[in-house]
């Protein structure tokens, strides 16, 4: 059995000594079919957007810095600041998940986002001050320490246009994870829910708070409700698996999951891309992150594609977190590139948005 994340060990430190002894609970799939490739939707080319939460809320702020002409809004959840663990472990353990080395230095890491500027290897700060932005830190979290959250917020007041585009928000009583409003079907099971300060087996946290919700309101603030149920349990759509190998980069699981509204396989739906946080992946809690964050119920009502790519545990990555520190860059690479446009899962991830917005006859 996986231990109960009490994180008394601080949890990727816990993993490298688990390294060959510890394994995630490996849930239940459905084998019944084979997945089949993603499918080409003709998706919107305008007002993507990405949302993440712990190791994926790194990895959306990266993908955001190198690709921001590619989306309108960012959404983060128990994050620190773009680029904080500069391809150092020993830092991302230190200083962006706790401050024992101190905190990080905006203005260092300021220079590295001006550095890669100057290289083309990070988006324009033009395309970068246009995006809208939600930030959520719960006061409790011992995983990464909400002053990080803050110095993320810092970081984005500097970028963006206007405070207009940045909501920052916080919750006193919620520990690390994502919140949510649990339907009334989602029972007690291998995975337990989180109560609102601990993250249970699935680091879904039951707060009662409808973030994902709240979140997509702020990113999409025109979009109206197409009059379908935003009741999780009335989701009306098709969660499907896909055949991720095709995007096979170091780091990613073999297969990942989309959901698809009624309607959008017509084209023209925008494109979320939701990435899940270190331990929170397929394998380690089945589709719990994948059925239950909200996401979905919010993207049925207002026709919106919910791309759930999936990070794979490894020696290298025991946790199944995204690549926020340049594991899955060269090992030969004094300075890797997991937070430019030359890093590895993000031309995956790019790839995949490009596959959800090419129309079919593109890739027949």
């Amino acid at each position: 059995m996986r231990p109960a994340p009490l994180f008394k060990v601080h949890p990727i430190a816990y993993a490298l000594f688990c390294v060959g002894i510890c394994a995630p609970l490996m849930a239940q799939a459905d084998t019944t079919n084979e997945p089949e490739g993603l499918p080409a939707l003709s998706a919107a080319s305008e007002q993507a957007s990405v949302v993440g939460v712990s190791s994926g809320g790194y990895m959306a702020t990266q993908l955001v810095v190198a690709w921001p002409e590619r989306f309108s809004g960012l959404g983060v959840l128990a994050a620190g600041p773009w680029s904080c663990a500069q391809g150092s472990l020993s830092l991302a353990l230190n200083q962006c998940m706790m401050t024992r080395r101190g905190e990080p230095s905006l203005d260092e890491l300021e220079a590295r986002h001006q550095r890669y500027i100057g290289l083309e290897q990070v988006g324009s700060p033009e395309a970068l001050s246009q995006l809208r932005v939600y930030l959520w830190h719960g006061e409790e979290d011992e995983v990464v320490e909400p002053l990080l959250g803050d110095l993320l917020a810092e970081q984005w007041q500097q970028w963006l246009a206007s405070p207009d585009q940045l909501r920052v928000a916080r919750s006193d009583n919620a520990g690390h994870g994502w919140p949510v409003r649990l339907p009334s079907e989602a029972a007690p099971g291998p995975h337990e829910w989180g109560d609102c300060r601990q993250g249970g087996g699935s680091f879904l946290l039951s707060c009662d708070e409808d973030i994902a919700g709240e979140m997509l309101d702020w990113l999409y603030p025109e979009r109206k409700a197409s009059g379908a149920s935003e009741q999780e349990g009335g989701q009306s759509g098709e969660l499907v698996a896909f055949d991720q190998s095709e995007f096979a980069v170091k780091g990613l699981a073999d297969t990942g999951y989309v959901f698809i509204p009624e309607g959008c396989e017509a084209g023209e739906c925008p494109v979320t891309l939701a990435l899940h946080g270190c331990q929170m992946n397929a394998e380690a809690i089945g589709d719990t992150f994948i059925r239950y964050t909200g996401l979905n119920a919010w993207a049925a009502a207002h026709q919106q594609i919910v791309l759930y790519p999936q990070a794979e545990s490894s020696m290298a990555n025991p946790q199944g977190c995204w690549d926020w520190w340049g594991f899955a860059e060269s090992t030969w690479q004094l300075s890797p590139q997991h937070d430019t446009r030359n890093g590895t899962q993000i031309g995956a991830l790019m790839a995949m948005l490009d596959r959800l917005q090419a129309a079919p006859e593109q890739v027949d």
